[in-house]
């Protein structure tokens, strides 16, 4: 008896670790849950955005909204996590259902764990990875791109830098999702104010 109890009380422990929810799944199990709830947005940045069509526009879930560069093609994005995750995949999204073709991203560069990213920085950085997207990639029925699992285990951002499209004056992206799964319950918050 005293043993069940305190197994309800590590359960309980657990669930309240993690907001209540379920105790965390078990190491490697294959469930993975989109990420967009893990996302710290006071951390998240664009460079060359359009005011018009800003970065936030991609998680809200309508394609016609949406991000667009400004200046050029390229943009950055740059998404911070409240704690460290395990990212699997990643599902970009055409903007406006793809009536503008020219504007999909067709090469993007993915960077974990940098800070600050620039456009001069890319060019010097070697990525943690690179994706060629197709238009195929985009269709909202689409499978997410599959990510090199390994490299993306203690995630606590990731810089999206879209270096070419499909040969419009801008790009432009109608949804972004990530899909992996948390490692532990650390809140980044309190990691960043323990760590100062």
């Amino acid at each position: 008896e005293p043993e069940r109890s305190g197994a309800k009380t590590m359960e309980a422990m657990m669930a309240n670790a993690a907001g209540g929810a379920a105790p965390p799944p078990a190491p490697d199990n294959g469930k993975k849950v989109d990420l967009s709830d893990k996302v710290e947005k006071a951390g998240c940045y664009a460079r060359n955005e359009s005011s018009a069509f800003p970065m936030t526009n991609l998680f809200i879930g309508d394609d016609r909204l949406g991000c667009k560069s400004d200046a050029d093609e390229q943009l950055i994005l740059h998404i911070s996590f409240m704690e460290f995750v395990k990212v699997h995949s990643i599902k970009f999204t055409e903007f406006n259902r793809g009536t503008d073709p020219e504007m999909n991203p067709t090469k993007i560069h993915l960077y974990v764990n940098r800070e600050n990213l620039g456009f001069e920085d890319c060019d010097d950085v070697d990525p943690t990875q690179t994706i060629d997207l197709t238009n195929a990639d985009l269709k909202e029925g689409a499978d997410p791109i599959l990510l090199k699992y390994v490299k993306f285990q203690r995630v606590t951002s990731i810089t999206i830098f879209i270096e070419d499209n499909a040969g419009g004056d801008i790009t432009a992206l109608g949804g972004l999702k990530l899909f992996g799964r948390t490692v532990a319950t650390t809140n980044m918050n309190e990691f960043k104010k323990q760590s100062q």
